[in-house]
């Protein structure tokens, strides 16, 4: 049970965790000096377990939390500084933005404790089958019936799913006519726009009940390209003029999606009339929704959704019907498409991302200079790890002196390299009893976070200290 309990905390309570056999020896990249070895024989259990790494919080909860961890100090550095980047940057204008899909039929929805749809008796009207344009029901949040259409026959199934197909480049899109709309209000060409200014943005994607996407994202304006992540931005250019640019692009950016096939029609395909923008301001925090944001509670919201997916629109025990039905038209496009153009259509490859209801992009983005990346926060934690480990070995307390950027540092910077043979044993605990008991401590960790978050949120109430960080629980 030692043993057990030594390797569950090694791996911080992941539920999957990645079984390996082998050794590594970690040698003096200057002068070849082996300075140490590991054996997965000399392990706890006699095999390396490692953590799964899955950012899916309905797969391994303690994972997930790391990956939100993450995103957080990812996002927070990007709108506050830290992590090697200025704290200047936090001056400059910064959006959250929130882009939608449009509407493809009538569906159900919650409405904040309203009536779904409601209409007059005298304007009570049915679709062509026969089927009510309204609805008197009021639903509540993980209503199994929200997001779904009112008409099944009527929502336009297959134009959702290629929309969800095309919602990467109609991002990449948005990026690009942004920075036409910037370069046109500072007067200059396109082209030059980098010798100005420069935009950056971090984003993630949430499913809705109706089984479509819509990006959360923050957009940031730095000065000229070359100057450095955070450099000021033009005096010309505030948040609420960046925002009112926004505002005017995003609703010209369009897809032109191709047929299926003969017996289909191209799609002009763009972004909902929702498309939300408002201005986040390095202010306290405030429980007013109509509030400014603030930095804080921006990058505790896209932390959040960073380590959701589709599985997040099933309730427990329930059955949605229009869910399924995403998943079976992306198998019937994928199907037409193979038998029209072959199999190496794009379309084709639909049938690989049936399981994301067709949306094939990454749920977390980000431009190259917005911030630190994950890449850098991960080799910073294996560092401080393989510190703490040699401060035991020998005794000598670690040197924080300057610590964040030697973690930090890029890799051409390291003295030591890893060289190792592993063989890959298998995924996941050994018997269901020890996955029980590792899905356990991680629920007695995540329990003890809440405590700690609780704590300090009433002591911020009342200091008037902003408690934004707890949004990562």
């Amino acid at each position: 049970m030692d043993a057990f309990a030594d390797t569950m905390a090694a791996v911080h309570n992941c539920a999957r965790p990645v079984r390996l056999a082998g050794s590594s020896a970690t040698v003096d990249a200057r002068t070849g000096e082996v300075l140490s070895t590991f054996r997965s024989a000399d392990a706890p259990l006699g095999v390396l377990y490692r953590p799964c790494g899955n950012r899916r919080a309905h797969i391994c909860p303690a994972c997930s939390r790391t990956y939100a961890r993450d995103t957080f100090a990812l996002i927070s550095a990007g709108v506050a500084g830290g992590k090697r980047v200025p704290e200047q940057v936090a001056d400059n204008p910064l959006l959250f933005a929130t882009f939608t899909a449009p509407s493809f039929g009538l569906v159900h929805g919650h409405r904040g404790g309203k009536p779904c749809r409601p209409r007059r008796r005298d304007d009570r009207t049915r679709c062509p089958h026969g089927r009510p344009q309204w609805c008197t029901a009021v639903h509540e949040p993980g209503d199994a019936r929200s997001g779904a259409p009112l008409c099944p026959e009527c929502y336009d199934t297959a134009s959702a799913v290629m929309w969800q197909w095309h919602a990467p480049e109609l991002w990449r899109r948005t990026t690009i006519a942004l920075r036409r709309a910037v370069a046109g209000h500072l007067e200059v060409m396109e082209s030059a726009l980098g010798e100005r200014a420069s935009i950056q943005y971090a984003k993630v994607a949430e499913y809705q009940d109706r089984g479509l996407v819509h990006f959360h994202a923050l957009i940031r304006l730095d000065g000229p390209g070359g100057a450095g992540i955070g450099a000021p931005a033009p005096a010309a250019l505030d948040g609420p003029t960046l925002a009112a640019l926004v505002r005017e692009a995003a609703p010209g950016v369009t897809v032109l999606a191709e047929a299926i096939d003969d017996e289909d029609s191209p799609r002009v395909l763009a972004w909902g009339v929702q498309i939300d923008v408002r201005v986040v301001t390095p202010a306290h925090r405030s429980d007013d929704p109509t509030a400014a944001l603030t930095p804080g509670q921006v990058a505790g919201y896209l932390a959040k959704y960073a380590t959701k997916d589709v599985s997040g629109l099933h309730g427990e025990g329930q059955h949605r019907p229009h869910v399924a039905a995403f998943r079976a038209a992306c198998e019937h496009l994928a199907d037409r498409a193979a038998r029209h153009h072959g199999e190496e259509h794009d379309y084709q490859r639909m049938g690989k991302w049936v399981h994301m209801l067709g949306f094939r992009g990454h749920f977390g983005t980000k431009s190259r200079r917005y911030s630190v990346t994950l890449g850098a926060l991960r080799r910073a934690r294996a560092r401080w790890q393989a510190m703490a480990a040699e401060s035991r070995r020998t005794g000598e307390p670690i040197d924080t002196r300057d610590l964040e950027r030697r973690l930090l540092a890029d890799d051409e910077d390291e003295t030591t390299v890893v060289v190792g043979s592993w063989t890959y044993l298998g995924t996941g605990w050994r018997d269901a009893a020890e996955e029980a008991l590792a899905l356990a401590a991680a629920a007695r960790a995540r329990e003890y976070d809440q405590w700690r978050a609780d704590r300090r949120d009433g002591h911020d109430k009342g200091t008037g200290i902003s408690g934004a960080t707890t949004s990562t629980r």
